[in-house]
């Protein structure tokens, strides 16, 4: 994966980003409200709701290049790609992580991300990231909850992965929706972003 150094002088956010670096608590997080009544349909195909979510989540990251973006000191990189770290249960009733690279196309996605969860689930000895890299965004699935906000635990303030949680499929009359929340370094993404973000989810949601 390539990374391209940002140019302070002539990025935009810029005096945001020096501003926000002083921060202790430069991290936020909105939730939103996503519909996936296109999605419970096409479950009837043999679509994995969940690896379909995966699939959108990655599909906003990379629709905004400011969710790409992370920064080293007072350096800013933009990753041409990031991967996907989810949370995978294992039998012993704990929890591994899986590390899913993004692909564009949803078939070759899907039949990745599958292949890749259930070897975590399996026994796989991935650790947890522990900042050796940062072409990242962390995925956490709450599917017992329809939450209205959530928030993660943070290391510090110099931590500028994205973290994203998605709740329970819950009816609202005819269709379906749930909630997502995007928590984000504000040294980095602006509510322009995270409108953006949510927006290309949708999208997503929708043509899976």
């Amino acid at each position: 994966m390539a990374e391209l150094i940002v140019d302070l002088v002539t990025w935009p956010r810029a005096d945001q980003f020096r501003f926000f670096r002083t921060y202790e608590k430069p991290h936020y997080a909105i939730t939103s409200r996503l519909d996936v009544t296109h999605l419970m349909a096409r479950k009837a195909d043999g679509v994995s709701a969940y690896r379909a979510c995966l699939y959108a989540i990655g599909s906003g990251i990379h629709a905004v290049p400011e969710l790409c973006m992370r920064f080293r000191g007072e350096q800013v990189v933009r990753h041409d790609s990031v991967a996907l770290s989810m949370t995978v249960p294992t039998q012993a009733g704990s929890f591994t992580y899986a590390y899913v690279p993004y692909v564009a196309d949803f078939v070759a996605f899907d039949a990745q991300a599958k292949a890749l969860i259930d070897a975590a689930a399996m026994g796989g000895d991935l650790a947890a990231n522990a900042g050796e890299r940062d072409d990242l965004a962390y995925l956490s699935c709450m599917p017992w909850l329809d939450y209205t906000s959530i928030n993660n635990a943070l290391p510090g303030p110099d931590d500028c992965i994205p973290r994203v949680s998605w709740g329970k499929f819950v009816p609202q009359g005819d269709r379906w929706d749930m909630a997502m929340t995007l928590e984000v370094h504000h040294a980095l993404v602006d509510g322009l972003q995270v409108g953006a973000y949510f927006a290309a989810v949708q999208e997503a949601l929708n043509r899976v």
